[in-house]
């Protein structure tokens, strides 16, 4: 009981300013995938509104029985619309409503008006690599729309693969973040690429989710430890889980078997005695006169100290470099 007026006198309180609620959805999540919350904004509004008639939740809103009105009101009708401490939801369009909530700011700092209060209510949230999509919907149009990019082929691409993933080591070895990250990109961005035209094959197409799924069934089967009854609590046993499963996977004769032989040949030097060490195998350097014997051997020796060759000759080589500069009167 109100102990300043009696039971029956009326309440001459006057109404609140109401609420704007400003639903965000996702266009990477499915339509009508809501979160509760904003059901529940949803029904329990006075009114919905939406500029975009061909906003993909609306079908899903009106089938579920809610009234959505097709209007883009300025920051001042809004405040109208909430007069009486009404709701109002405003579904917003993919880019937001920035010209609704300035409008709403500035009416909020020039003290004219009693404001609503306005609440972000997200419907939908991205998912971790959601952002993929993004890309593979940009591949497809410019697959579909650049003269160049739909016409490139994989052993058309075969080198930028290559140089991608070396600009990648480079980044690594810089230890440049802003550098890193965009190479990822690059080198991701071959993977989607190929993908996209492998999609094309008129005999044996793939997808990216094909891609995708492949690489998922493989890490599953070669991490026992992990999605299994196998125990690992090493990096070498984790190491020879993933060796054993590979040669039951390929059927491999040789632990040799499966190495590039086109690859650089300090990497592959490294390579190759890193899979006669791993084997546990007894296999001496093959006799031979000329430079090319002797990399061979310092690139075994490397390979048994832990030390990559091919990034122990990068960094020579950058420091080589730096002293060529600095012998032209350049800045390293």
């Amino acid at each position: 009981m109100n102990a300043h007026r009696p039971d029956d006198a009326p309440d001459t309180a006057a109404p609140g300013p109401g609420r704007v609620v400003l639903l965000t959805t996702s266009h990477r999540v499915a339509p009508g995938l809501l979160s509760w919350p904003a059901w529940q904004a949803l029904r329990d509004a006075d009114r919905v509104l939406c500029a975009d008639e061909a906003h993909p939740q609306l079908p899903y809103l009106r089938e579920a029985g809610i009234t959505v009105e097709q209007a883009a009101p300025t920051a001042e009708d809004l405040v109208d619309a909430c007069a009486g401490d009404r709701t109002v939801v405003v579904v917003a369009t993919a880019e937001g409503e920035p010209r609704l909530t300035d409008g709403l700011a500035r009416l909020a700092g020039s003290g004219r008006l009693r404001m609503p209060s306005l609440e972000l209510l997200p419907a939908s949230y991205d998912l971790p690599g959601a952002r993929l999509l993004d890309l593979i919907q940009v591949m497809d149009r410019i697959r579909e729309e650049c003269p160049w990019s739909s016409r490139q082929t994989h052993k058309g691409l075969a080198k930028y693969g290559i140089e991608e993933a070396y600009e990648l080591v480079e980044a690594i070895e810089e230890g440049d973040r802003d550098e890193l990250r965009e190479e990822l990109g690059d080198v991701l961005l071959q993977v989607v690429f190929h993908s996209r035209i492998a999609e094309e094959d008129p005999e044996a197409p793939f997808s990216i989710d094909d891609v995708a799924a492949t690489i998922v069934t493989k890490l599953i089967h070669r991490h026992p430890h992990v999605f299994g009854d196998a125990t690992a609590t090493t990096p070498e046993e984790v190491k020879e889980h993933w060796l054993r499963t590979k040669a039951v996977e390929k059927r491999r004769e040789s632990v040799t078997d499966g190495i590039p032989l086109g690859q650089p040949g300090l990497a592959l030097a490294s390579k190759l005695a890193s899979r006669v060490r791993t084997a546990g195998l007894d296999v001496p350097l093959p006799a031979g006169d000329g430079i090319g014997y002797e990399l061979l051997a310092m690139a075994v020796r490397a390979e048994a100290e832990g030390v990559d060759p091919e990034a122990a000759l990068r960094a020579a080589a950058r420091s080589y470099r730096d002293a060529v500069r600095t012998a032209e009167g350049l800045n390293a």
